[in-house]
């Protein structure tokens, strides 16, 4: 009983000491800046600057489907999938939009220039520029799955039409956390609004 005890201790030591360390790597990782506008009681409105992103499109409205595919595509991207073999800094969060096809998204770090951009080996990698945009954005925590995504999009609409802001464009799912990450993990959706 002694032993069973001090190998759970152990691995609880062990769990937590991985989550930390992985939670400190993830605060560190360099986001999309934005500033809050205003804050709801369950969500906010935010202005983003304009940024750059390597994207990839999916033919698939299913979170579960396409998210494991477009990471894969992207992240060989940016661990060296590309003419120059070249190491990309990793950013967050991972931008998925939720239509009749799904685009996802990561932000290229600040200071790379388009001209710069080594050319992906993955011809389904491409890159797009965005303006400055206000959005809606509400949270959620836990892990990510089509029901919950679904169920915070539908919130995020009827807080909206309460509230009397117009909305416009795809709702995206953004994701901030790598999997094994089971702590702390935030979760969102927003959408582009006129406000």
């Amino acid at each position: 009983m002694k032993t069973i005890t001090i190998i759970i201790v152990i691995l609880a030591v062990v769990f937590f000491a991985i989550q930390f360390i992985s939670m400190r790597a993830t605060n560190k990782t360099e986001g999309h800046a934005y500033s809050v506008l205003k804050e709801f009681d369950e969500f906010e409105i935010r202005k983003y600057e304009p940024a750059m992103f390597s994207y990839t499109v999916m033919k698939s409205d299913s979170y579960k489907s396409t998210s494991s595919k477009g990471f894969r595509a992207l992240a060989g991207y940016i661990f060296g999938g590309n003419d120059k073999s070249q190491k990309i800094a990793m950013t967050s969060p991972v931008t998925m939009t939720m239509s009749d096809s799904i685009t996802m998204k990561f932000k290229i770090p600040d200071g790379m220039e388009m001209e710069d951009l080594p050319k992906p080996t993955d011809d389904n990698v491409r890159f797009i520029t965005e303006p400055e945009k206000t959005v809606a954005a509400i949270r959620f925590g836990g892990t990510s799955n089509d029901e919950k995504i679904e169920k915070y999009t539908q919130k995020l609409k009827d807080l909206l039409e309460k509230e009397g802001i117009e909305y416009t464009g795809d709702f995206s799912y953004l994701g901030y956390n790598p999997p094994f990450e089971v702590l702390n993990r935030r979760n969102e959706i927003v959408v582009e609004v006129i406000y």
